[in-house]
C-alpha cells in the first residue's frame, strides 16, 4: 500500500470536513480541539470529601477553590483560597503520577479527624493545614509523587506515611522525626505499599490501617523478589532512561505476601500464619474488626476459591468463617463491610449480585464461624456497590440496576430485608458520596446525554444542586436505543447508535463499531461520557454513524453472561458484536454494510485487531493500547479468565491476535503511548513484526511517554484527529482503496 503523509491526510480531512452533514441545528460544529476541553469542563469536581463528624462536604471547583458546604444549610464558604491551593495542591510532577492520581483515584488532600484541619499532599511535601488561622505548616516528607498514603491515627494524634517502601509514624505533639516501623532494605520489599497488580486488577487502594485503639497497624507486605522486571524506557532524554516496574504475566511468580502486624511507636511484627500459597495466593482486602482482631481475605490464584479468616492477636488464633467457590471464577466487583457483629457481602451466588447480611460474635469473633444472617436483595439485576451503612437506623444504601441495566440508582434497604425504597429520584446514572453517618450525600447525576450536576441530598428532604457542568456550545446528536439478539439468538444485548441528521438515502452512511467488549465493563449506559458522546458528535458531524454494543463478557447482566467471557476472549464477542451489526443494518438502510469501520481503546483495541484478522467486513480499524498478545497481560486479570497457559494453551493461542496478525484485513492504525504502564509497549511491537513477516501495511502513531489514557489536550487532540482523518480516508467513498 502507498504510504500517505499525515499532513496530506489532515488536508484531505479538511475537504470532506466542509461537505459533511448539518449538524441537527444551526450552530457551530464541533471541533477537534474542543474535545479536551469540553471533556474536562464535564467532569464534576475533584476531591469531594465529607468531613469526618459528617457536617460539611468539601471539593476543589473549577477556578481551584478549595469549597466546603454545610450539609445541613446548603451554605458554601471557600475553606483554602486558589493562591495558596497552587503551593498546596500543584498539578502531579510526572505522567506516572498523573496516571496514577486521576485512574486510581487518589486524593491530593485528606481530611483530619478533628475536622479542623485538612492535610495536603504536595507531591510528597505533606501539609497540616488549619482551617481557623487559614495556615499550613510542613510535617512531613515522603519523597513520592503518588501512592505514599497518608493516614491519620483514629486519634488524631499521628500521621502515618510510606516512604521509600517503609511504613513511617509521625506524632504529631512531638518534634522529633517521624519513626520507621519497618525496616524494608531492599526496592523490591513493599511494607504497606499497593504494587501495580493489586491497584489495577484487586481494585485495592492501601495496604495498611490503623487499630481502632490507634496502638497498631497491620499491614501487607509484599516481596517482588521474584516477580518478572519489564523496562519502561524514556526516548526524550538525550541519554534515554528506563523505569523498572515489577509485572507478573500470566504463569509468573506473584508477590509473596503476608500480613503483620506493629505497635504505633515501633518494634517487632507479628505476622499472621495464613494457609496460602507462597508467590501464587493473593490477600485482597484486610481489616480491623475490633482493637485485636483482624479479618483477612485470601484468593486463590485461579479465582475460585475466596477464604474469609479471623485472626485473634491475643492467642495467635487463626478461623476461617466464610468460603466462597466458583467453578469458572468468581466476580471481581464485590464489596464486603464490617460493622458491630455483622458484615454485609455481595455476591453472585443466587446468578445475580446481591447483598447478604452475615453475623458473628462481637465479644468473641472466633468463637464460631460466621453465619448467613438474611439475603437482603434479590430478583434479576444487580448490586452494584455498598455505599452506606446506617447502624442507628438499620438501614443499607447501595447502587443497583433494578428496573433497567443500562440505568444505576440508589436504594435502601433494612438490614431485616424490609423497607426496600428507590433514594434516588432522577437521572439515568447516580455516584453518590455519602457522609459517614449517611445523613447526607452528594450525588453525581447524569444521563447518557447531559453532563453531570452534583446535588446534595437529605434523605427525607429535596435535594440541592451545587455544582453544574457548563452548556456545551455545541448540540449533540443523542443516540438511538437499540436492543438486539446475541448470537445465541435468545439473550438481549443493549446498544447505542447515533446516526448523522437528515441522512436516509439507502447506503448513504458509512457505520463505525466502536464497543469494550471485555469483561465488567459496561459503555452503554445512562453515564455521561464526555469523551464518547464528544467524539461520536465529530464523527457524525463527519457523515459516520456510531454504533456501540455491549456483548455478552461484559458486566452488569449476572453471572451467566458476564461469566461468557471464561476461556473465550473472542469468539462470543465478535458473534454477538457482528449478530448485532447485521440487525442493526437491517433496520436502518441508510446504513452501508460495504464501508464498515471499527475502533477501540485497551480491551476494545484488541477487541479491533480481533474483528479486523476474524473477519472481512470491516475496511478500516483503529487499535488503541491493545493487548496483542495475553501472555503479556498480568497474571491476575489473565488468568481469571483464561486460566493458566500450562492449562490454556491453546485457549492463549486462538485469543491472541499476535498469532492470527497475517490474517489481517482492511487497513489499520495502531496507537500506543510508550510510557503504558498498563499494556505494554511489547504488545504493539510484536504484533507489528508479524505484519513485517507477512507483508501487510499498518499505519503507526506513537505518544512519547504517554500511559494507558494519552492524556493532555495536546496529545488527545493530535490522537482524535489521526483517528478521524484514517476513517475520512478509508471509508469516505463506495469503492474499495486501491493501493
Amino acid at each position: 500500500m502507498k504510504q500517505i503523509s499525515f499532513s496530506w491526510v489532515l488536508a484531505f480531512l479538511g475537504c470532506l470536513s466542509a461537505a459533511a452533514a448539518e449538524p441537527a441545528n444551526p450552530t457551530r460544529p464541533l471541533q477537534v480541539e474542543q474535545l479536551y476541553r469540553l471533556e474536562q469542563a464535564t467532569e464534576p469536581p475533584q476531591g469531594m470529601q465529607w468531613s469526618p463528624d459528617g457536617t460539611r462536604l468539601s471539593y476543589i471547583d473549577g477556578h481551584g477553590d478549595l469549597i466546603a458546604i454545610e450539609g445541613n444549610t446548603g451554605v458554601a464558604q471557600v475553606l483554602v483560597g486558589h493562591e495558596k491551593m497552587k503551593a498546596l495542591n500543584p498539578p502531579p510532577a510526572s505522567e506516572h503520577d498523573l496516571n496514577n492520581r486521576t485512574r486510581y483515584k487518589q486524593p491530593s488532600y485528606n481530611w483530619v479527624p478533628d475536622s479542623k484541619h485538612l492535610l495536603f499532599d504536595s507531591n510528597g511535601q505533606l501539609w497540616l493545614f488549619d482551617l481557623l488561622t487559614k495556615t499550613g505548616v510542613q510535617i512531613a516528607s515522603t519523597g513520592a509523587g503518588s501512592g505514599d498514603d497518608p493516614k491519620f491515627s483514629p486519634d488524631g494524634n499521628s500521621l502515618s506515611y510510606l516512604r521509600d517502601h517503609n511504613l513511617y509514624v509521625r506524632k504529631l505533639r512531638d518534634t522529633n522525626a517521624a519513626a520507621r516501623l519497618t525496616d524494608s532494605q531492599a526496592d523490591t520489599v513493599l511494607n504497606g505499599e499497593v504494587d501495580w497488580v493489586y491497584e489495577e486488577e484487586l481494585d485495592v487502594r492501601s495496604n495498611y490501617f490503623w487499630s481502632p485503639d490507634s496502638h497498631r497497624l497491620a499491614y501487607l507486605q509484599m516481596n517482588e523478589n521474584s516477580v518478572p522486571d519489564y523496562p519502561i524506557e524514556d526516548w526524550i532524554p538525550t541519554h534515554a532512561t528506563v523505569d523498572h516496574q515489577r509485572y507478573p504475566q500470566p504463569g509468573d511468580s506473584n508477590p509473596t505476601v503476608r500480613v503483620g502486624v506493629v505497635g504505633a511507636n515501633g518494634g517487632r511484627t507479628k505476622w499472621i500464619n495464613l494457609p496460602i500459597e507462597s508467590g501464587n495466593d493473593y490477600i485482597p482486602r484486610f481489616g480491623w474488626i475490633n482493637a485485636k482482631t483482624l479479618w483477612i481475605e485470601t484468593l486463590a490464584r485461579d479465582q475460585k476459591k475466596m477464604t474469609l479468616y479471623f485472626a485473634d492477636l491475643s492467642t495467635e488464633e487463626l478461623k476461617p468463617v466464610l468460603t466462597m467457590k466458583d467453578d469458572k471464577f468468581l466476580d471481581a466487583s464485590y464489596d464486603l463491610t464490617f460493622f458491630a457483629s455483622n458484615f454485609l457481602l455481595t455476591s453472585w451466588r443466587d446468578g445475580h449480585n446481591h447483598i447478604y447480611l452475615y453475623g458473628f460474635d462481637q465479644a468473641n469473633p472466633l468463637a464460631a464461624g460466621a453465619s448467613l444472617v438474611k439475603q437482603l436483595t434479590g430478583g434479576n439485576w444487580d448490586v452494584a456497590e455498598i455505599v452506606g451503612v446506617n447502624q442507628v437506623e438499620h438501614t443499607v444504601y447501595y447502587l443497583s440496576n433494578e428496573g433497567d441495566p443500562r440505568q444505576q440508582q440508589i436504594w435502601v434497604v433494612g438490614t431485616d430485608g424490609g423497607g426496600k425504597r428507590q433514594v434516588s429520584k432522577s437521572g439515568e446514572w447516580h455516584e453518590p458520596v455519602f457522609s459517614p453517618n449517611t445523613n447526607f450525600f452528594a450525588d453525581v447525576v447524569s444521563s447518557a446525554t447531559n453532563p453531570p450536576v452534583v446535588d446534595l441530598c437529605r434523605h427525607r428532604a429535596e435535594c440541592l444542586t451545587i455544582w453544574k457542568a457548563p452548556p456545551l456550545d455545541v448540540v449533540l446528536t443523542p443516540p438511538l436505543a437499540i436492543e438486539t439478539k446475541a448470537a445465541d439468538g435468545a439473550t438481549t444485548l443493549y446498544g447505542q447508535l447515533v446516526l448523522p441528521p437528515g441522512k436516509t438515502e439507502a447506503g448513504s452512511v458509512p457505520l463505525i463499531v466502536n464497543p469494550y467488549g471485555g469483561p465488567h465493563v459496561q459503555i452503554v449506559t445512562g453515564k455521561w461520557s464526555a469523551r464518547t458522546r464528544l467524539f461520536d458528535q465529530l464523527l457524525v458531524q463527519s457523515g459516520f454513524a456510531v454504533l456501540h454494543l455491549d456483548n455478552r463478557g461484559t458486566g452488569g447482566r449476572g453471572r451467566d453472561f458476564a461469566q461468557a467471557a471464561f476461556h473465550d476472549f473472542g469468539p462470543v464477542q465478535l458473534g454477538d458484536q457482528v449478530a448485532a451489526l447485521d440487525q442493526t443494518l437491517h433496520a436502518y438502510p441508510q446504513l452501508d454494510g460495504r464501508r464498515l469501520g471499527w475502533w477501540g481503546w485497551s480491551w476494545g483495541g484488541t477487541f479491533t485487531l480481533y474483528a479486523l484478522t476474524h473477519s472481512d467486513r470491516f475496511r478500516a480499524g483503529v487499535a488503541v493500547a491493545p493487548v496483542t498478545d495475553w501472555q503479556n497481560y498480568d497474571s491476575i486479570y489473565t488468568e481469571r479468565y483464561l486460566g493458566s497457559p500450562g492449562s490454556n494453551a491453546e485457549g492463549y493461542r486462538d485469543n491472541s491476535v499476535v498469532n492470527s496478525a497475517a490474517d489481517l484485513k482492511g487497513h489499520l492504525l495502531l496507537v500506543q503511548g510508550t510510557g503504558d504502564d498498563n499494556v505494554h509497549f511489547e504488545n504493539t511491537i510484536q504484533f507489528i513484526q508479524q505484519l513485517i513477516d507477512a507483508d501487510l501495511p499498518y499505519d503507526l502513531q506513537l505518544y512519547p511517554r504517554k500511559t494507558h489514557g494519552i492524556e493532555g489536550p495536546d496529545a488527545r487532540t493530535h490522537l482524535f484527529t489521526r483517528i478521524l482523518a484514517h476513517f475520512q480516508l478509508y471509508l469516505k467513498t463506495a469503492e474499495e482503496v486501491k493501493p
